[in-house]
């Protein structure tokens, strides 16, 4: 995840691998999603599933499903 600065909404962002016809070349690809979060659970650095629901707003259409992996930064000792 790359931001959690807004409220009940978080920047997600997906990396793919693609590779060049002609030439055969690797490269990535990155594409920005906004996803909902209702209850704020969600930090950046976080390793996160999302699926595809109705429009929640204009360029929110997804919401979470589970966090895979918990970011070291996010995890507070006391």
């Amino acid at each position: 995840m790359v931001s959690d600065k807004m409220d009940k909404t978080r920047v997600v962002v997906v990396r793919r691998t693609k590779t060049y016809s002609k030439y055969l070349k690797q490269y990535t690809t990155r594409k920005k999603y906004k996803v909902h979060d209702p209850r704020n659970e969600y930090h950046t650095g976080d390793v996160v599933i999302f699926r595809e629901v109705r429009p929640i707003s204009r360029e929110k259409r997804w919401q979470f499903v589970s966090k895979v992996k918990t970011s070291s930064a996010n995890s507070k000792e006391i």
